[in-house]
């Protein structure tokens, strides 16, 4: 009977793409993958660590894996992993930490594993990240994640990610092509481009991400690319050039603002202000009007007075993003957030996240209901909910409409008809 093995991931996109990587590694090694709450001989944990809430996700996870699969070996890798590797290490039922260095290599270490009892940890030494593991998804998803780079340099006083994932670096666009190539060899039609920093491209090999833009650009079989995050002194006049010029490059841009007050923007060692972020927003939308973007904020930051908050809530309902991802500010040890003064309470960042969800709730319902009555191309998923298909858009407005099979992970012509509350609209099939 094969082994059977089972993923958790947590956090980012770069870490499903990764998780996918190594689940055909397993898959190869003659393993049958199984669901997240099936039965297992090895649980293999990607960890995140963006939050304090986020390793108490792992660690909850790794207990009740533990409970359910007394026997099963556990291994343990990601952000977490590589900043706190021996506090997961004490955790009962845990055999393996494994930092972001050597994540690629996380299938050798478990089939070779010869005794546990003792969790075996390595390489989690944060000043020997210095590999690259290439990695994309295919088989979860109608879209595949594809890595094109890891890691940051600039530090944030927030951010404990320059230490979990190490200096910015990557491989070459021809590599990153290839894998491309692979990606569409499966039959997927969608890739959104990811990475820690994405824009900071080029950093190993001296390319330059509008050139990484062009080349995929000319991959056969791929009729979409996502860019799932960006950062706003990175987002070029070029490469929103690109975008509006190009059919295969979608209307939908994921930009972290963190904070719309540039007195907490220079706290925050960000390296633009909010003039400069909203004239990056005014240039996606003089060409592309019915682009979907996306903005990160967070709420709390040490010195963020009420006025500050008043500076951010304006700013983004003047700017009327399609999403606001909201997160109160949660602090991580050994970045230099800890030590700075004027703590905001936490009830009180909580109440700012509210006010945010409450506009974002507003700003996306207006997004989407602007484009009932018109057409779209929308490449619908294989996940069936109630006699319904779900899909997407290329400016990223989920769609319903009656599930037909052969619409799956195809574009279709549709007609947008209605809008319900969840904000999904609903579709008529042109074809």
């Amino acid at each position: 009977m094969k082994r059977r093995v089972s993923f958790h991931t947590l956090g980012c996109k770069l870490n499903f793409s990764e998780s996918s990587t190594i689940a055909r590694q397993f898959e190869e090694g003659g393993f049958v993958r199984v669901g997240a709450n099936d039965e297992a001989d090895i649980c293999v944990i990607n960890s995140c660590s963006v939050t304090e809430h986020a390793d108490k996700k792992c660690r909850n996870i790794i207990r009740k894996l533990h409970r359910r699969n007394p026997n099963a070996i556990i291994a343990v890798t990601g952000c977490y992993a590589q900043l706190k590797p021996y506090e997961i290490a004490k955790i009962e039922g845990v055999d393996i930490v494994l930092g972001n260095n050597d994540k690629g290599d996380l299938y050798q270490r478990v089939v070779e594993i010869s005794e546990r009892g003792t969790a075996q940890v390595y390489s989690c030494d944060c000043e020997e990240i210095t590999r690259f593991f290439s990695a994309f998804s295919s088989g979860d998803r109608t879209r595949s994640f594809l890595k094109v780079q890891d890691g940051c340099d600039y530090k944030c006083a927030y951010c404990t990610i320059h230490y979990a994932r190490g200096s910015s670096r990557n491989i070459p666009i021809a590599d990153l092509t290839e894998e491309a190539r692979k990606v569409a060899a499966t039959g997927l039609k969608e890739i959104v481009i990811t990475g820690v920093n994405t824009g900071d491209f080029g950093r190993t090999t001296g390319e330059k991400f509008i050139d990484l833009l062009r080349a995929l650009n000319d991959v056969e079989g791929i009729e979409r690319y996502r860019i799932s995050s960006i950062e706003p002194n990175l987002i070029t006049d070029e490469i929103i050039e690109f975008c509006a010029a190009s059919p295969k490059f979608q209307h939908h841009f994921h930009i972290p603002l963190q904070s719309g007050s540039d007195h907490i923007l220079g706290l925050m060692r960000r390296r633009y202000t909010s003039s400069r972020f909203a004239d990056r927003i005014e240039k996606i939308r003089s060409l592309m009007p019915d682009a979907f973007i996306g903005i990160d904020v967070i709420t709390g930051f040490p010195g963020e007075k009420e006025e500050h908050f008043r500076e951010t809530y304006d700013l983004l309902a003047r700017l009327r993003p399609a999403f606001l991802h909201i997160f109160p500010f949660s602090e991580r040890p050994g970045t230099p957030a800890v030590d700075m003064p004027d703590k905001v309470p936490s009830y009180i960042s909580t109440q700012r996240v509210s006010q945010l969800e409450e506009l974002c709730d507003v700003l996306h319902y207006d997004f989407c209901a602007n484009d009932v009555g018109k057409e779209a191309d929308v490449l619908f998923e294989s996940t069936m909910r109630d006699g319904l298909m779900y899909g997407y858009t290329g400016n990223y407005i989920r769609v319903k409409a009656p599930y037909r099979r052969d619409c799956i992970n195809r574009i279709c012509r549709v007609k947008l008809l209605s809008i319900d509350q969840s904000h999904d609209v609903v579709a008529e099939i042109l074809e």
